[in-house]
């Protein structure tokens, strides 16, 4: 289901008010590739809430990715554009230490760190597929858009992906593997 024009509009126009739509990305712009996200999931299906944290996820900055949108003093002005679910995903995807968290997330029991805090604690089974599809969407418009990315990372990050498998949907893990798949299995 799309989400609505008139809130993704919004969330553009906060992107610019913010004065980070136009900062640079791989593939172009970071407002350019939220919206790639955003469409990614779409495409599989998600959710309006997951959706709306594809194209939010990096308000907060994240561990691979420094520039941030909002200061996390105003997560309540995020909260209150895209409501409370989108935005507790947008927060876990920003605040994952990922040294720490990636090793062991498919896990049921695994501890997930918050990097802004240094609190562990273990998500939701719902919040781990979460951040599996919007980390797959992410990275795979990543590795769409920048060949080189591809060639340095996408061997690490199919064998992470493979390990998430189980948190995957059947067409995010499709694309996992034709994207960052051996050459001859690209599309």
């Amino acid at each position: 289901m799309p989400l609505p024009a008139a809130l993704v509009c919004a969330v553009l126009r906060l992107l610019d008010d913010l004065g980070v739509s136009a900062a640079p990305h791989p593939g172009g712009t970071l407002g350019a590739h939220l919206q790639r996200v955003q469409q990614q999931l779409e495409h599989w299906r998600a959710r309006p809430a997951l959706q709306l944290a594809g194209l939010c996820h990096a308000f907060y900055g994240t561990d691979g990715f420094a520039t941030a949108a909002l200061p996390l003093a105003e997560r309540s002005r995020l909260t209150a554009l895209i409501g409370a679910e989108a935005e507790s995903v947008v927060y876990l995807y920003a605040s994952c230490d990922r040294g720490f968290s990636y090793p062991a997330l498919a896990d049921a029991d695994a501890a997930f760190r918050d990097r802004f805090t240094g609190r562990t604690f273990v998500p939701t089974l719902r919040l781990r597929r979460d951040f599996a599809e919007l980390s797959a969407a992410n990275e795979l418009d990543i590795a769409r858009v920048d060949a080189g990315f591809r060639e340095r990372s996408g061997a690490d990050l199919l064998a992470f992906f493979t390990r998430l498998r189980p948190l995957l949907g059947p067409q995010a893990w499709q694309d996992c593997t034709a994207v960052l798949g051996p050459p001859q299995d690209r599309r």
